[in-house]
This record gives C-alpha cells, sequence and structure tokens, in this order.
C-alpha cells in the first residue's frame, strides 16, 4: 500500500510559530495595559454559543447568514463558533448580573473568532481580536472613550501613523424613515446595480453605502445621507462625540457611506485605517454604538459602545513596520553537557530553575556545535558541563554577552545567577 499523504492544517486556519508570538505577546500586553488605564475589566466568554444568539444579532447580515460556523450538537442542539464577540459579552453581562452593579460596565476581551470567509492574506478562518465594550450608559461621551481607548492602543503597539472614519447611522427613531429614501433612491437604478446590491437593496439597504463594487460606485455620491436626516437626539449626539474628539485632539474624517457590517450598530460608528490605506480589507479595526443589540438577544434595552480590531492584521502590521519587539529567548539559561552527562545536566537544570529557565541540550553532537546553538537560543549564560567537572560537583559559568566565565559549584549557581 502506498504511504499516505501527511494531514496538514484545515484550510483556512494557521499556526502561530514561536518566533511570531512576541509580535502576538505585545499587542495583548499592551492591550490589557491600555484597556485597564481606562478602567475596563477582562472578560472570557465561550467560544461556543447557541446559534440562535448569533443569529438573532446578525439576522440578514452578511457575516452571519453567509460565513457562520453553525452545527448541531449530539443533543440536536443548533450551537455556532462565535464569529465576533459582541453578542456573548452582552450576554454574560445580563446572565451573570454584571448589569446589576455600577454602570457603565466596562470590558475588554481577546480570544478566538471564527468566519468561513474565503480565505487570502490576512483574513483567516479562525482569527483573533480584541474587544471592548462599555455596557450600560448611552452617554456620547463613552463613544469618545472607546475611540480614544483603540487610538492608544494602536499608538502604543507602534501604528501611530491612523486615519480614523467617523459617521453617525441614526437609532430606532430615524433610521426607518432614512431607510426608505435610501429605498426610493436606490430602486430605479436597481438594473444597474450590482447582483449583491440588487440583493440588499430590499433586505438591507444601508449596505448599499459600503459597497465595494465598481458597478455602485456611480450612484453614491448622490445618495441620500444619513447625517441628514437624524432625529433631534441622534444629531445632539453625533455633535457631542464630534466636539469630544476635537477636545482630546483626535484627528477623523467624516465618512458618510461607513455603515459597519452588523445590523445591531446605532449612532455613532467607525474605523480605524493606516495612514493611505483605502480598502476595507486595510482596516485595523472598528465598532461603534449598539443600543438595540440587548433587545434583539431578548434582554431588556440597554445602551452599549464598543470596539473590536483583528490581532491578525495589527500583528502582521507591527512586524512589517520594523517596530523593536524583543523575543524571549527559549530560555534563560542553557546546560550543556560534554559528554555522557544526561543525569548530571538534568540536576544542574533543577538547580538553576530555583531562578532562572532553564534548558538543557540533551543532544549527542559536539561541544562546538552546542555553543552555536546557544548563540541561536539567546540564552544569556550557558553552564558548561565535563565529566571531570560533574565529578567535582561543578560546572563553568559563561555569560554570552560578556564572554566572562568562571567555575563554580553547583550549589553557587543560584546565587550567580539571580
Amino acid at each position: 500500500m502506498p504511504r499516505s499523504e501527511p494531514i496538514k492544517a484545515v484550510r483556512g486556519v494557521r499556526d502561530i510559530l514561536p518566533g511570531e508570538l512576541p509580535l502576538w505577546r505585545a499587542a495583548e500586553q499592551a492591550a490589557s495595559a491600555v484597556a485597564r488605564r481606562f478602567g475596563y475589566e477582562e472578560i472570557v466568554t465561550p467560544i461556543l454559543e447557541h446559534a440562535e444568539l448569533i443569529e438573532r444579532a446578525g439576522e440578514d447580515t452578511d457575516a452571519f447568514a453567509k460565513e457562520l460556523y453553525r452545527f448541531e450538537d449530539r443533543s440536536g442542539r443548533a450551537l455556532a463558533l462565535r464569529p465576533e464577540a459582541t453578542a456573548g459579552v452582552v450576554r454574560a453581562y445580563f446572565e451573570r448580573g454584571l448589569n446589576q452593579g455600577p454602570q457603565p460596565t466596562r470590558l475588554f476581551l481577546t480570544g478566538p473568532m471564527f468566519r468561513y470567509d474565503r480565505p487570502q492574506k490576512g483574513r483567516y478562518r479562525q482569527f483573533y481580536q480584541l474587544d471592548v465594550e462599555a455596557i450600560g450608559s448611552a452617554a456620547a461621551a463613552l463613544d469618545a472613550e472607546v475611540i480614544e481607548l483603540a487610538r492608544d492602543w494602536l499608538r502604543e503597539v507602534g501604528l501611530g501613523d491612523l486615519r480614523l472614519e467617523l459617521n453617525s447611522i441614526g437609532d430606532s427613531k430615524c433610521k426607518p424613515a432614512y431607510l426608505e429614501r435610501l429605498q426610493d433612491y436606490y430602486r430605479p437604478l436597481k438594473a444597474k446595480l450590482s447582483p449583491d446590491s440588487q440583493q440588499r437593496l430590499e433586505r438591507n439597504p444601508l449596505r448599499l453605502l459600503d459597497s465595494k463594487s465598481e458597478q455602485d460606485a456611480p450612484f453614491k455620491s448622490s445618495a441620500p445621507k444619513i447625517t441628514d436626516h437624524l432625529c433631534d437626539e441622534c444629531a445632539t449626539h453625533w455633535a457631542l462625540v464630534r466636539r469630544l474628539l476635537d477636545t482630546a485632539e483626535i484627528e477623523y474624517v467624516l465618512n458618510p457611506y461607513l455603515v459597519r457590517g452588523l445590523d445591531y450598530y446605532t449612532r455613532t460608528v467607525f474605523e480605524f485605517y493606516p495612514s493611505g490605506a483605502a480598502g476595507q480589507q486595510d482596516a485595523l479595526g472598528g465598532g461603534g454604538r449598539y443600543d438595540g443589540l440587548a433587545e434583539a438577544e431578548g434582554w431588556p434595552p440597554t445602551a452599549a459602545v464598543g470596539f473590536a480590531s483583528g490581532l491578525d492584521r495589527v500583528t502582521e502590521l507591527i512586524a512589517a513596520s520594523g517596530v523593536d519587539v524583543i523575543a524571549r529567548p527559549t530560555a534563560d539559561v542553557l546546560v550543556v553537557p560534554d559528554g555522557d552527562l544526561a543525569v548530571e545536566a538534568a540536576e544542574v537544570a533543577r538547580i538553576c530553575r530555583a531562578v532562572r529557565s532553564t534548558a538543557v541540550d540533551y543532544e549527542s553532537k559536539s561541544l562546538t556545535a552546542k555553543m552555536r546553538a546557544a548563540n541561536k537560543l539567546g540564552a544569556k549564560w550557558v553552564v558548561l558541563l565535563t565529566l571531570d567537572a560533574a565529578s567535582r560537583r561543578s560546572a563553568q559559568l559563561r555569560d554570552m554577552t560578556s564572554g566572562e566565565q568562571e567555575e563554580l559549584a553547583w550549589v553557587e549557581l543560584p546565587t550567580r545567577l539571580a
């Protein structure tokens, strides 16, 4: 029988290798530091949710209708892998009683999300996000706060040359009348629209504004702008958000075609791009206010605002920008036995681990080859163990930065390494 092909990774997912992880850790640690600086607490929610929770949040939205990983478990329950974090965070906010404490509740989360999208550079079927949510307040100042937090995080990881795009899409009071105006404008043009936009015209007309099809481009400029049709409350909220951003000296570009891809957004919506980037695929993240989501999930109406950013995209840009992220060595100390000294080397390693991370090179190769490996690993110290020294329970400790070397008893190593 011919040998079978080796089993490889599932299409659309990837491994994050040890050499790449310092970038991820830097991004995650910066996210945690900045979020906590703004008073946000970390939450961890399951990657599995009831499919109904996700579908209620994204009814008639492409990302959910086409891309949801939905399946039945052995009991016949419809479950889904989360395509984004917000729906689950809102569920946890009510189900676990966070709505009973002081409001708003400020939360952040990092973790994997799943969408059955066509794999391409920077877009994976399992991807990772930073998610920030402020739930329980309709204050416009929270919209500005979340934007400032997102901006500060992107700056913290070295992506300071940014473009912020901003829009308001109204709420349940003024949006329905605007959508009718939008449909009235586009219906006579239906035959000229792209196939996707023809389907969205009746089902989700707001998405016509962010269509990327060249076929739809000629009609956008004359379409009615929602910011010209806001109710008084939304107009006041919109003006205050911009005033707060101006006061914080956060520059932004007004984009009347920015609507975001999920149905639960209301009022403020925003996206961050690297300066000079044009396509939505280049977005570093975005968010907005979603005052209608809690009610869609079956909870009491509750105001909220949030932000999400793809860590895959951000870490790729960090790497491309040349930001200096120092990779932590595999171990601070490498024990290098010269000869058949596995037992002795293991004991020395246990002694050194009292104060430093320590590994042992157990391979049967020359001392020269082992020292080359130590340099590649980036160890700060090497403990050279020979048969003669081991018989006296001593070893040579080499400082790999200075090149200095001294003989020490094994029991002296922790003091010297501390």
